[in-house]
């Protein structure tokens, strides 16, 4: 009798679990049984192994095969199972020492003639791997720059079964045939899924971060700048009100180049989540900048908050974690699909439920709405363009729930640009440089501030701290307060006005928030004019 053992990962989301696999041979008739509740493409790597280790060079054992996954009550899916079931199954025959797999974790998919392709996921399993102690990790070898992102672990990139075979036994690497010149890798095939490329709305960090979307290509729009430089700096939620064209999107594409750079940490957790969903594109291992997700408003709750058949998959909001979602024409979103977003703008996660399990994906972004006020969109208090009647607007602007709006702590009304504001010549608005340099200048006096705390953002303070140890200026809440009184704000609305108000004395270099600083808070928050300039550090 025979037996062998290695380990491979099992993910749940974007955590790992670390899985025994074991292989027993016994006389009898040949048969291969694998164990340990397998889905459907694990099932399957019987015959993906059993032909790659043929293929490979090395001989099938003719005996009673069993293949145990352990612990066996974790669901385990998907091929990157494979090579770890192969070197096992070559371990118990013998081929390979049984010492030298007990310690290794292997991850990865074989192909029927040994090649060895990349699956989804391979840093978030590198990371379970290397917080369960183990120090050396076999992948496929275009995987093996993301998987050396994870510190203190020695990581095996191998090109096929051969080669592996060869390294674990002392054997001579045998050299594999290089790919016709001009070619794609089909090896790197595997690394994306079909459907979710940046026409789909999925788009990955710094897909609109280019030369091509600078702020100063915004004409006009002071109100809506401001909104968008108050939104990076303090990480608020931000709603986008005005007739078509007059430059909603052009502002969301170019919030993420505002935002700072993603530390390590924040860059780790933004690659497992896209390399979970298929999204990390070859050749860029860690994405550094704020990644920016744009869904068509046809998007299923499914697709907007994670979830689906089988295996749970992260959602729009999770692809957006630490960048931006940007729900455009969001009144045609479906109510429960935009209902659905209350949780994770609050929580900064999403917890899915399944019968096989529950699975949590982060789901901190921000969330940037853009709306037309009316059917047409030509509805406006200053002229009767509109032809909508009365009904059909108030239908069309109910279509945003109360209490989702309550969580965007700005609205600012996008008005339409204007001949003269178009043949201006010169006048070009702040660049996106010059903005981003603000913006981290704020983000580093807030990140002061709140040292030793487990927030980073203004926006991240819950109320109670807000009231009790960061406080305004004397008599600054006395208007944001009355309001309260009057109904015009809600009690979670004058957290979130004094939230912003923080945000604007970080960017104007205040200490506290005075009177002006709320007055601009309350602004932006009711779209109420307010008697205060709309342009950070503006004299009055």
């Amino acid at each position: 009798m025979g037996f062998a053992r290695t380990c491979s990962v099992a993910l749940v989301g974007v955590e790992g679990v670390v899985v025994e696999v074991q292989a027993d041979l016994e006389p009898g008739v040949a048969a291969f049984t694998l164990v340990g509740l397998p889905d459907k493409s694990l099932s399957e790597s019987r015959d993906r192994v059993r032909a790659a280790v043929v293929n490979s060079g090395a001989e099938w054992p003719q005996k009673k095969l069993t293949v145990g996954l352990s612990p066996a009550s974790v669901p385990k899916a998907g091929s990157g199972f494979d090579l770890a079931v192969a070197c096992a199954v070559l371990g118990a025959a013998e081929r390979i020492d049984p010492r030298v797999l007990a310690d290794i974790v292997m991850i990865g998919e074989v192909g029927l003639d040994g090649r060895v392709r990349p699956v989804r996921g391979i840093l978030p399993a590198v990371l379970a791997a290397a917080d369960a102690g183990y120090e050396q990790v076999v992948v496929p070898e275009c995987a093996a720059a993301e998987a050396r992102l994870v510190p203190g672990v020695s990581v095996l990139g191998i090109r096929s079964l051969r080669q592996l075979i060869a390294v674990l036994t002392d054997e001579p690497v045998p050299e594999e045939d290089p790919d016709e010149e001009g070619r794609p890798d089909p090896l790197t095939a595997g690394l994306r899924v079909p459907g979710t490329s940046a026409a789909a709305g999925l788009h990955g960090a710094g897909a609109q971060q280019d030369q091509a979307h600078d702020l100063a290509d915004v004409v006009g729009q002071t109100s809506a700048r401001t909104a968008v430089e108050v939104a990076a700096a303090g990480g608020h939620h931000l709603f986008l009100e005005g007739p078509p064209g007059a430059g909603k999107t052009m502002l969301a594409e170019r919030l993420p180049a505002v935002l700072p750079p993603l530390t390590r940490q924040e860059s780790l957790e933004v690659t497992a989540v896209h390399s979970v969903a298929g999204l990390l594109p070859p050749g860029k291992p860690l994405i550094d900048l704020a990644p920016y997700c744009a869904p068509h408003h046809s998007a299923t709750m499914q697709a907007l908050v994670g979830g689906g058949p089988g295996v749970a998959r992260p959602g729009a909001v999770s692809l957006a974690h630490r960048g931006v979602l940007f729900l455009d024409e969001t009144p045609e979103f479906s109510s429960r699909a935009l209902d659905a977003l209350r949780q994770p703008l609050e929580a900064g996660h999403v917890v899915i439920a399944r019968s096989a399990g529950v699975v949590r994906f982060p789901a901190r972004f921000l969330m940037v709405l853009a709306a037309n006020p009316c059917p047409c969109g030509r509805f406006s208090q200053r002229d009767s363009l509109c032809e909508c009647p009365p009904s059909a607007i108030r239908r069309y602007q109910a279509r945003l729930s109360g209490p989702l709006l309550d969580r965007v702590d700005l609205r600012v009304e996008v008005d339409p640009v204007t001949r003269s504001e178009l043949a201006r010549r010169g006048a070009r608005g702040e660049s996106t440089a010059t903005v981003a340099d603000r913006v981290r200048a704020a983000r580093e006096r807030a990140a002061a501030r709140l040292a030793g705390t487990p927030w980073r953002t203004n926006a991240e303070l819950p109320g109670r701290e807000l009231r009790s140890r960061f406080q305004a200026a004397a008599g600054a809440m006395d208007e944001a307060e009355r309001g309260l009184e009057r109904g015009v704000l809600t009690a979670r609305g004058l957290d979130r006005v004094l939230r912003v108000a923080w945000t604007v004395a970080d960017l104007s270099g205040h200490d506290r928030p005075d009177a002006t600083d709320v007055a601009l808070a309350l602004q932006l928050r009711t779209g109420v004019p307010r008697g205060v300039p709309m342009a950070i550090g503006a004299p009055a």
